[in-house]
């Protein structure tokens, strides 16, 4: 009897330490990601010239998807978001997402396509507004 309590108390600690260790990594699906979008309504900075002309090219190419101001939409994730903050997500990363497209890996909204109607030059100036808008709400 002794072991079969044993055994009991391990597999419950092993279950609980598989759902403790995991909790952070699950993927959120569409549905879910009002949870997910910043809880507070989202400060706007003094943009500079170059992150004014940033949001205008995203409000174009991006804004359908990722919601203005880049709060998320039922389409795409927020990029006002801890995941997208530069030590995660840094400026390579949306070059890539934008020239190529991506895999979804922390949303299940589908992988997103290539922006073809977006030069490199245009995609520097949407991650200054991006950044400008995450620093402004404590994402660095």
């Amino acid at each position: 009897m002794n072991q079969k309590i044993l055994i009991g108390a391990g597999v419950a600690l092993l279950v609980g330490a598989v759902f403790f260790l995991n909790k952070g990594d699950k993927i959120p699906d569409a549905a879910s990601v009002a949870d997910l979008k910043p809880s507070f309504a989202v400060k706007l900075p003094d943009f500079s010239g170059q992150q004014k002309n940033g949001q205008k090219k995203f409000e174009a190419n991006c804004m359908a998807c990722h919601g203005k101001h880049a709060t998320g939409t039922g389409n795409g994730p927020p990029l006002v978001h801890k995941y997208y903050e530069p030590n995660h997500h840094g400026d390579a990363a949306f070059y890539r997402a934008a020239q190529s497209g991506v895999r979804s890996h922390h949303w299940r909204f589908g992988n997103m396509p290539p922006i073809k109607t977006a030069s490199r030059f245009d995609v520097s100036e949407i991650i200054s507004y991006i950044r400008a808008l995450q620093r402004a709400n404590g994402i660095y």
